[in-house]
């Protein structure tokens, strides 16, 4: 009998490099623009910098997911202004459509969870595009619910969910 043996690269879950920054950016314009029906809006945002200050900002985390060397997705988060200290809002969740489905948005966001309770959060909020179905049901099965402190307003293209700690 021959055995053929599937060897599956470890994902490492870790803090993203200023040098990931046009990566990061690469991965988060193929992850938007899958629930985009024209095609991803052009609204002349440098992303790269975008990313590079997020990751090089001393108050945000940007946690990045590599497998076999390449980067599989990201998540960036911070007490947004304003908002009690106990509470985190993420701002990115993306993974490489690649890879939908095969468990790295589960272990991205536990990674996140356990940061967030290293942190001391109790709750995170953070705003999913209307037209991204596929976010939203990711995001309700790890127990996200709609904010009811924020419904979306008549033309709003973000819902708002919250997330509660548990005590597990």
């Amino acid at each position: 009998m021959i055995r053929t043996h599937r060897t599956v690269e470890a994902l490492v879950i870790r803090t993203a490099l200023t040098a990931e920054a046009a990566d990061v950016a690469e991965l988060h314009g193929r992850a938007r623009a899958t629930y985009y029906p024209d095609g991803l809006p052009d609204d002349g945002t440098d992303w790269p910098a975008v990313w590079r200050g997020a990751i090089e900002r001393p108050d945000t985390h940007v946690l990045c997911a590599v497998r076999a060397a390449r980067l599989v997705a990201v998540a960036s988060f911070r007490t947004a202004e304003g908002a009690p200290a106990d509470s985190v809002k993420l701002f990115q969740f993306h993974v490489d459509p690649g890879h939908w489905r095969s468990g790295i948005g589960a272990e991205l966001h536990t990674a996140c969870v356990e940061q967030w309770r290293a942190d001391g959060k109790r709750t995170a909020t953070l705003d999913v595009h209307v037209d991204n179905q596929r976010a939203q049901a990711f995001y309700a099965r790890r127990g996200w619910v709609p904010d009811p402190e924020r419904p979306p307003a008549e033309g709003e293209h973000h819902l708002s969910l919250t997330y509660t700690m548990r005590g597990e």
